[in-house]
């Protein structure tokens, strides 16, 4: 009987059935400090931002560093705020597309899947939408940014 028990294990493949401790164990855990410093009421302590929210955070932070402004790291960050001032047509929001991408492929705990601007004349606004891929757990998801020139 042993023996029936063992083979019928066996058929199963570990891979068709994920468990849970496997990837709890295998998750890195990120975290980021969040800018708004909201802290905890019993802590009294600013709540940092775990795992995809640190993500999240890092990829707007990326999005609003302009380019040699990071010491030691002449080459993260965007020129978003010198394209505000630009024209509003098709070929800034292609600019800003092409800028957000080359900016976000250096992030690598992330996969850029699609980046779509859309100017707002009426407004003075692009509407941006950014689809990435979190590379850990396979999660997609959507961030929404909206880029506004203040005069």
């Amino acid at each position: 009987m042993p023996n029936d028990l063992y083979t019928t294990r066996s058929k199963f493949n570990t891979s068709d059935y994920p468990d849970e401790s496997n990837t709890l164990a295998r998750k890195k855990g990120y975290s980021d400090i969040d800018f708004s410093l909201l802290y905890h009421p019993y802590d009294r302590d600013i709540r940092p931002l775990r795992d995809d929210r640190a993500i999240r955070n890092s990829l707007k932070n990326m999005l609003n560093t302009d380019t040699f402004e990071r010491p030691f790291q002449p080459r993260l960050g965007t020129n978003l705020r010198g394209l505000l001032f630009e024209p509003m047509d098709t070929l800034t929001e292609l600019n800003i597309e092409d800028g957000i991408r080359s900016s976000l492929s250096k992030e690598t705990r992330v996969s850029i899947l699609k980046v779509e601007a859309d100017g707002d004349e009426d407004s003075n606004l692009y509407n941006i939408t950014i689809k990435f891929k979190i590379k850990e757990n396979n999660r997609i998801e959507t961030l929404p940014v909206v880029l506004r020139r203040l005069r």
